[in-house]
Formats: C-alpha cells, structure tokens, sequence
C-alpha cells in the first residue's frame, strides 16, 4: 500500500467509463487502501480509482471526519439541488461553483463484497456524486455553464502543471486488475 501519482486533466484514463468490479480479493482491498492514502496524503475529500490510473468503479471519501469507500456505486439523488464551490485533485487549484443534488443514497459493495448504502447531503453528496462521475468518465467542469466552463478552461491552460506529460500506461500493482487504461 503506498501513495500513488495523481493523473491530471488530459490524462485518457480521466475520460473512460470504469469497469464493475467483479473479483473482491487482496488485490481491491490493496487498492482501496492505496487511494485512502493517496487521497489524505494530497488531502482531498474524495478520490476515485480512473485518477491513479486504475480504470475500475472504486472510489474512497473523507468528508466531515468520515472515512469510506464504495464499490460499484449506484445512486439516487434528491431533486432538491444545490450550489457551492468544487474543486478537483485532477485539477490542482482550480475551484468553480457546481450544481448538485443536495442528498444522496449510494448503494454499492465494501471492499469486502458487503452491501452497504452511504446517505449524504451538502458536502458528503457533493462528493459521493463527484466521484462517481469520474467511474463515468466525467470531470466537474463538465457540468459548468457554457460561461464558467470557459473560464476553467482558461484556468487550466494557465496553470503551471498544464500540459506536463501524463505517465506513461503502467500496469497496475493490482495484478487481477490487468493494464490500466
């Protein structure tokens, strides 16, 4: 288990849908524990597994003193929406009002293949809905208007770690999970 290299914006592996997981072994808890420290260690609230380069629907969150992770997650969003400041370790610096659905209920697995459901609002489900949309290949400046998403656009272009190669495809340390894509 170790810290892992956080892939930035224009990395491919950002835009692909992750697979199912379907083996729950050593290899995913490794996994899991891996984007817990690599989450804590950039901090985030959130990181899912597309940005360490592992294209599998794995994601893990701290948020208010809460730490966890979902397998597989499929959610149900409330129609009461709200609006607030999101930012993105796959964009350093980069921080836009986003639109959200203010509760959340995420049903998935635990690393163990236990089911478990995760119920949030505000920030939790800001979260829980953030990185679920990075397993569907969706970046958070995908849901700005048409003005902010200009703005993030230029912010990216301007910022110092804009345009630096992505890593190379490695294969993952997670040897039942094959080639990242």
């Amino acid at each position: 288990m170790s810290i892992q290299p956080i892939r930035l914006f224009g990395d491919p592996v950002l835009r692909m849908k992750a697979q199912p997981v379907t083996v729950f072994d050593k290899e995913l808890r490794i996994l899991v524990k891996d984007l817990e420290e690599t989450m804590k260690d950039a901090p985030g609230a959130g990181l899912a597994a597309p940005q360490i380069g592992v294209s599998l629907r794995v994601f893990t969150y701290h948020v208010d003193g809460e730490l966890g992770h979902l397998v597989n997650p499929d959610l149900s969003l409330s129609e009461e929406e709200q609006d607030g400041p999101e930012g993105c370790l796959s964009l350093p610096g980069l921080r836009f009002d986003t639109k959200r659905a203010h509760g959340v209920v995420a049903k998935g697995f635990t690393m163990h293949g236990d089911p478990v459901t995760v119920e949030g609002t505000q920030l939790l489900a800001r979260c829980i809905q953030h990185e679920t949309d990075h397993l569907d290949g969706i970046i958070f400046i995908d849901r700005l208007d048409r003005e902010q998403r200009k703005a993030a656009m230029k912010a990216i272009r301007d910022a110092e770690w804009a345009g630096r190669p992505a890593p190379e495809v490695r294969v993952s340390p997670h040897s039942t999970f094959g080639r990242a894509l």
